[in-house]
């Protein structure tokens, strides 16, 4: 199979769907003002890798709680026919511990050139070139895989979450949908199709992805989180704050979803709990401006114009260091609007 013919490059959409309104405060033409804000940066909620024989997690990857069962039971079976090619797929491990990635994945490729018919030197090859950000590379790795071994589950599971990553959705839906068949208990599987479903508009079987995925990877905070963003779409405002709290539950330092209970609180007129919402969010990240932004927001309910001057100073300092020019801009509007002193 020829990826590239249908490979589109990363162009990952993950939309934040608050209820929107007008970002002007003091000459607003709705009539309530609502915590308008920008796009959740993508780089928390790409699709997670599995882990494999390498156990190799990915940066920002805060799925590990997916269970790592013996390799008897995970893998395709070895046969000694190629010791040299072991002794390669086994150097590559140990690289990959030490930190080396480069001379892990140049192992891994001579491990799969001594034995083509390696698997988990395709599959760990496939999480090394993801990991180095060769998502090209990564997918045609986990595809041969899947060639090599038909029941390998967890490499249909990441070459549906590389396909996902290139915003490759209909080969996304396939792969997982394959993983999903031969593991139904993969709970990472059952995420990423959420993550598919969810992009495809298809809301009701994204909610029920998220919910599966809940269920076998209780220790994941994003399916509960993508869950909520889902319920806030729908306008299921109770519905969407429980789910957050779930996912803060598990993770309580996850700067989006206190983000998003707080812009819940703050449409509610409970300001004083919507910033100690968005003070959660920036003690969990202290670059993530949305939370700053949106205590500016708070204070300018609240009259204080220095405290709001201060924060809405410092997340348009943040988006434009971010490269997030749009939201500098609209942070920039906020403070000209402040009154003077």
């Amino acid at each position: 199979m020829n990826l590239s013919n249908n490979w589109k490059r990363i162009c990952f959409k993950i939309k934040q769907d608050f209820l929107q309104t007008s970002l002007t405060f003091f000459n607003r033409k709705r009539l309530n003002l609502r915590l308008s804000h920008p796009a959740i940066s993508p780089s928390r909620h790409l699709p997670i890798f599995t882990i494999g024989l390498s156990l190799l997690l990915f940066n920002g990857a805060t799925f590990s709680a997916v269970a790592i069962e013996p390799l008897a039971q995970s893998l395709p079976a070895l046969k000694p026919t190629q010791p040299a090619a072991l002794e390669q797929l086994n150097q590559g491990l140990a690289l990959i511990e030490q930190g080396k990635l480069p001379d892990a994945i140049a192992a891994f490729q001579r491990a799969a050139e001594l034995n083509p018919q390696l698997a988990p030197a395709h599959y760990n090859l496939g999480l090394a070139l993801r990991q180095a950000g060769q998502l090209q590379a990564s997918a045609d790795a986990f595809y041969r895989a899947t060639q090599i071994d038909s029941s390998f589950a967890m490499a249909y599971a990441n070459l549906g979450a590389a396909l996902l990553e290139g915003n490759n959705l209909p080969q996304a839906r396939e792969y997982l949908s394959r993983a999903l068949e031969l593991e139904p208990n993969l709970g990472v599987a059952h995420y990423n199709y959420g993550l598919v479903l969810s992009q495809l508009g298809e809301q009701e079987k994204a909610i029920a992805a998220f919910k599966s995925a809940m269920q076998f990877s209780t220790n994941a905070p994003e399916p509960a989180y993508h869950l909520g963003l889902i319920y806030l779409q729908r306008s299921k405002v109770d519905e969407a704050k429980k789910s957050f709290e779930q996912a803060i539950k598990i993770n309580s330092k996850y700067p989006e979803a206190h983000y998003n209970i707080g812009s819940i609180l703050f449409n509610e007129g409970n300001f004083d709990a919507a910033l100690e919402s968005f003070r959660k969010a920036a003690q969990s990240n202290s670059n993530y401006a949305n939370a700053y932004y949106g205590a500016g927001l708070v204070f300018l309910r609240q009259n204080r114009w220095s405290d709001a001057q201060e924060v809405l100073q410092y997340a348009k300092e943040l988006y434009s260091s971010q490269g997030n020019a749009q939201w500098a801009r609209q942070a920039e509007e906020l403070l000209n609007q402040l009154p003077s002193s």
